[in-house]
């Protein structure tokens, strides 16, 4: 009888201190010493919108990219303070490594594209969010892009479509937030997007 209050004690405890999420980590194995559902639930992996926050957190400003590579984010930033930063977001933890920051990148071309970018009333995260809602799935990409004719800013968000098949590259305006599936989908990395 003691033995069950201890236990109810130190759930009690875990659950102030660390709220459901710990409470799920608190519940380690099964019969068997096998990971237990709420477990596996705790390792679910950070997604796109996760890392941006994280990232702007870490580095306040606005993402101008992200770009899922294995087990980490690679998320660039544009800072407040109107320096570029390379940050890195592991997967797992959520942890934010700066991999390089700099204010260098203010010349012509680079210094309209931030402008624009930091005028847009939809930014990365919202981005994301339009795109899902057109064609679920997961995101493995997120970049500030341009019309090649006519200079118009979107976000070009690549989603892995559920249960797999090719990748689809959904653009969303950065002024109304429309979200639409581009034609010119490729179940490639990016580095073919730009060679139509």
């Amino acid at each position: 009888m003691q033995r069950n209050t201890y236990i109810s004690t130190a759930a009690a405890v875990v659950l102030m201190v660390g709220g459901p999420v710990a409470a799920a980590a608190a519940a380690t194995s099964g019969a068997a010493g096998t990971p237990s559902a709420a477990t596996v639930a705790v390792r679910a992996d950070v997604d796109a919108t996760g890392a941006a926050e994280a990232a702007v957190k870490h580095y306040p400003g606005t993402v101008v990219s992200l770009d899922k590579d294995g087990a980490v984010w690679h998320v660039d930033v544009v800072g407040k303070n109107g320096k570029h930063a390379e940050l890195t977001v592991d997967t797992r933890s959520g942890k934010v490594f700066t991999e390089h920051a700099d204010g260098d990148d203010d010349d012509g071309d680079n210094a309209q594209e931030k402008k624009q970018l930091l005028a847009a009333k939809v930014n990365a995260q919202k981005a994301v969010k339009a795109a899902l809602a057109a064609h679920p799935g997961q995101v493995r990409s997120v970049d500030w892009d341009d019309d090649d004719n006519g200079g118009a800013r979107y976000w070009d968000v690549e989603i892995q479509p559920k249960g797999g098949g090719a990748t689809k590259h959904v653009h969303v305006d950065a002024t109304t937030g429309k979200a639409t599936v581009s034609s010119s989908d490729s179940d490639s990395d990016d580095d073919n997007d730009n060679d139509s």
